[in-house]
């Protein structure tokens, strides 16, 4: 899946990051969360986290498309083992020990080539706050990574935590250069988590000015941001 040159494409992290095809891929079994709830309680834990997710209307000036990915979640693979949260986190789920991941692609219709991945999964709770140390610590010894997936490889240089005030319970920021047959994009990724729920947004701007080597540093727009954990606030709780 590619950005097309209107600004929007149906987006996922990983497609909007890696700029390839989402294939499946599944976590061995230490990488599931050990108690996963039944069919009755996914069905309407994955209900309420399609109401609670952006919508068509949530954000003006802002095209929403919904997830397409729901039967194939796609796992990066990095090259150093302390740095695979950050690679999770590149793909269609901030980790593998989610239990329900809904996904939206947001292209602006103001901003040619601003393109954001939102997200929001379910966790047990003793995970989701784990996501956020494994965050933390992998941030504080990787500056740089490669990740595969699905035979594509791209490669993530100047890693680095970056100040982001959002609400949630807590949240950790950061920005990264990704580079992809030889071309370079800036990406800033910010994962909140409220409760059990973990809301991942990411974002580029393929059509801001080249300065130098690389594009000018982008940020996930706060709008998107504010109106997406409202709405996890509200019909969450």
């Amino acid at each position: 899946m590619r950005v097309k040159a209107t600004g929007f494409a149906v987006l996922t992290a990983s497609a909007l990051l890696l700029t390839t095809a989402c294939g499946s891929s599944a976590g061995s079994s230490d990488d599931r969360a050990s108690a996963p709830p039944g069919p009755a309680a996914s069905a309407a834990a994955s209900s309420a986290l399609q109401r609670a997710a952006l919508a068509q209307g949530d954000v003006p000036g802002y095209q929403v498309s919904a997830d397409t990915t729901a039967q194939g979640r796609a796992r990066p693979q990095a090259d150093r083992k302390g740095c695979q949260p950050l690679a999770d986190v590149m793909g269609d789920q901030p980790s593998p020990r989610a239990r329900e991941t809904v996904n939206r692609g947001l292209g602006s219709q103001r901003r040619l080539g601003l393109a954001v991945a939102a997200s929001l999964s379910t966790y047990a709770r003793p995970d989701a706050e784990k996501l956020i140390r494994d965050l933390r610590a992998a941030l504080a010894r990787c500056t740089g990574f490669r990740a595969e997936l699905a035979g594509t490889s791209s490669m993530y240089a100047r890693v680095a935590a970056r100040p982001y005030r959002v609400g949630g319970d807590e949240s950790v920021s950061w920005s990264a250069l990704s580079t992809q047959v030889s071309v370079e994009t800036p990406v800033h990724i910010v994962v909140v988590r409220q409760g059990a729920t973990v809301v991942r947004f990411m974002t580029i701007n393929l059509g801001a000015p080249v300065r130098g080597r690389a594009q000018e540093l982008v940020e996930v727009p706060r709008d998107v941001a504010d109106k997406q954990l409202e709405k996890v606030r509200r019909v969450l709780g």
